[in-house]
């Protein structure tokens, strides 16, 4: 009898955490190593927010809580929802979870059965797909077309959809492109949905405030008000209020869904941690002036990134539309040899080479399940941007 179980078979470590951990690895050794494959933001949380936990440490707010997360925050993403999104949620129809990944992971754990398909647009987050297959599901892959900025149209939407379709996946801003969907685009994917009442939507709504040049952030449920009872909208705290490792995610559905995915929770961590529930709290209900100015250096460095990767020979970089990351194409690339004789077979050969011959970590593309490209993280100081660019650039001049 085998020791490791069968499913784990099924999905691979997450590729932009070894990234990160080869990154570090290498500058532990001494290496000259420039990290474009973190997806976090560089700044700091903000003071009221820190303070606020604090405080919550000082008046004694440390036990256990409510598996799917206290009352005060229920309501301040209620609220927050209400107020941003046009969406009215109960706080019973609202779960807090151990970041965002842990409310999705929840939620295909209580819905998926085995050869339950859920459809997925690629390139994708790397662990949708694994979180699929470790729910006994399996992922029906849409590849994004590179001229509508790696963004899907409703009749590859419409064509992937079968009787076997559980839940459609929707991500605007993506992770890894920054392509954002317009509402005229969502609302042509929301029409499918509507013929198809057997679809549940999730949508992983995580980059909602780092949008740029007038971008208009919407989501499923608010588009189409007749999806709203399938329809289970994803956020979190991480990544527009630099909360990474605080781990708070959350999620407005249907008191079923919710019901199922607390039950998940109260049998695997229980409550989110006590303490960056009280701070997320105040990052909802406080000050959200800090918003902006961070959303406009985000706009500044992508500016900076996508005109010096466009200068490079080989390589195409469209101008992503918020998140905060560019997935250029090296399609241009493929076949050469660089100046240390390894051949750039494809995006992963050039990534590893990339690394070792420059000492920049960025994530190959087909981790994203499209290639050949690679994602940059502009979430870092604008000096190391260029130096990082200038360094890809040397690198590219150089191949044969």
């Amino acid at each position: 009898m085998a020791f490791l179980s069968d499913t784990l078979s099924r999905v691979k470590p997450s590729p932009t955490v070894a990234v990160t951990q080869l990154a570090g690895e290498l500058k532990a050794q001494g290496r000259d190593v420039i990290g474009l494959g973190a997806g976090e933001p560089d700044f700091d949380t903000p003071d009221n927010i820190k303070e606020a936990a604090i405080a919550a440490i000082h008046a004694g707010k440390t036990k256990y809580t409510a598996p799917d997360g206290i009352a005060e925050l229920k309501q301040a993403i209620c609220d927050k929802f209400r107020r941003e999104n046009g969406l009215d949620y109960a706080p019973a129809q609202i779960s807090v979870g151990t970041g965002g990944k842990q409310v999705l992971y929840n939620a295909f754990m209580a819905t998926l059965n085995p050869g339950d398909e859920v459809v997925i647009p690629a390139p994708y987050w790397v662990s949708y797909p694994d979180m699929v297959k470790l729910g006994q599901g399996e992922p029906v892959i849409v590849e994004g077309q590179p001229e509508l900025g790696y963004k899907i149209t409703a009749a590859q939407l419409e064509a992937a959809i079968t009787p076997k379709t559980k839940w459609f996946l929707f991500n605007s801003p993506s992770n890894p492109t920054g392509a954002g969907y317009t509402r005229d685009e969502l609302k042509a994917l929301t029409d499918v949905l509507v013929k198809h009442p057997h679809v549940w939507v999730m949508s992983d709504d995580m980059y909602e405030h780092l949008a740029y040049d007038g971008f208009e952030f919407c989501t499923p449920a608010q588009i189409e008000p007749a999806l709203y009872d399938r329809t289970l909208t994803v956020n979190g705290v991480s990544k527009a209020y630099a909360m990474t490792g605080w781990r708070i995610g959350y999620a407005g559905g249907p008191v079923e869904l919710i019901s199922a995915m607390r039950k998940i929770q109260s049998q695997s961590t229980s409550n989110p941690c006590t303490v960056a529930q009280w701070a997320a709290v105040e990052a909802l209900n406080g000050t959200q002036d800090f918003l902006a100015p961070r959303a406009e250096a985000f706009r500044r460095r992508r500016d900076l990134v996508v005109e010096r990767l466009n200068a490079i020979e080989g390589i195409t970089c469209p101008v992503p539309e918020g998140a905060f990351y560019v997935y250029p194409s090296i399609a241009g690339l493929i076949g050469k040899t660089s100046a240390a004789g390894t051949v750039i077979a494809d995006d992963e050969a050039f990534a590893t080479a990339l690394l070792e011959e420059t000492g920049v970590a960025v994530v190959f593309g087909a981790a994203f399940g499209l290639s050949p490209n690679f994602r940059v993280s502009y979430a870092t100081s604008d000096e190391a941007l260029t130096e990082a660019c200038d360094r890809i650039a040397r690198f590219c001049d150089g191949l044969s």
